[in-house]
């Protein structure tokens, strides 16, 4: 009898093989296909992503449980990669909320999620004006994910929000009451130095996350500028969805302007490669093989 080996023991497994772990954000599911080609061993779909990608809305929590859900089920039903999902705070005020959450993330294949303390009318991780909640409060939030998990391996990152509000010591401390409340790794968004992510690593028993997002408060460090921190974990969480919207804005301005598409060819992914990274191949070799013992019959 074979043993079903969950996401979130895939997830632990990549970590335990390359360190920092390097995470990509995908889009889709398609994206999440590519990924895999590129040798990534863990995906990630970001809430802002759901939002401005999935539903042309700013990353206000304005998104739902639900809209979240049904990228997850499109991206784990096609790619086998493990995926962390950003839940924002949870999807709600109480705990059931939380545990909600949890469970229906294991249910439809993710890996793990990361949850954050700030207010329910969160902002972006690195826009000004972010309120956070109390330490206890963000410390029961990761407890009642923690013992609603379905599956002890599901792995949760608690992120605090708390380094431009109330300074890195205190976020230390917000970081350390989550990981005694049953987070497995520690998320210091909008960190600004390496130093940052140095002293997380050595005040929290626990993994650290690095959040290297574009545009934002943290610079680009890379895996190499990272892995003397002790960082377990680089995220990347939109780099493909900001390339893609704009060659798409690219294409779109060039199509109107000029009439045609001649001069915006050179940006698309050919007929063959899309075919190619999509198995059509395979699918159609299917229906000809089902054709052809149906004409036998």
């Amino acid at each position: 009898m074979s043993t079903i080996v969950t996401a979130g023991q895939r997830f632990r497994q990549a970590l335990a093989e390359e360190q920092p772990l390097q995470i990509i954000g995908t889009l889709n599911a398609h994206h999440a296909l590519l990924a895999k080609r590129a040798g990534f061993k863990a995906i990630y779909l970001s809430g802002g992503g759901v939002a401005a990608g999935s539903l042309g809305l700013p990353d206000l929590g304005i998104n739902t449980l639900d809209d979240v859900l049904t990228d997850v089920r499109r991206i784990t039903d096609v790619c086998e990669v493990p995926l962390i999902v950003d839940v924002d705070t949870g999807f709600g005020p109480s705990a059931f909320n939380i545990a909600r959450t949890t469970k229906s993330l294991i249910k439809f294949g993710a890996a793990g999620f990361h949850i954050e303390d700030q207010v329910g009318a969160k902002r972006c991780g690195h826009r000004p004006g972010k309120e956070v909640v109390s330490l206890e409060e963000m410390a029961d939030r990761v407890k009642a994910a923690a013992d609603a998990r379905t599956d002890d391996s599901f792995y949760i990152i608690a992120r605090t929000d708390s380094i431009a509000s109330h300074g890195v010591d205190h976020a230390i401390d917000v970081a350390i009451a989550c990981v005694a409340a049953g987070a497995d790794a520690i998320f210091p968004e909008a960190a600004y130095d390496l130093a940052t992510f140095e002293k997380f690593r050595k005040a929290v028993n626990a993994p650290i996350l690095a959040n290297i997002t574009e545009f934002g408060k943290t610079p680009l460090f890379s895996v190499a500028d990272l892995k003397p921190t002790g960082v377990e974990m680089l995220l990347n969480p939109l780099s493909a969805f900001r390339a893609c919207n704009k060659a798409a804005e690219t294409v779109y301005e060039a199509v109107r302007r000029d009439g045609h598409q001649r001069n915006v060819i050179d940006l698309m992914q050919t007929r063959d490669e899309l075919y190619d990274r999509i198995g059509y191949h395979e699918f159609e070799s299917k229906i000809d093989k089902l054709f052809a013992a149906g004409k036998t019959k």
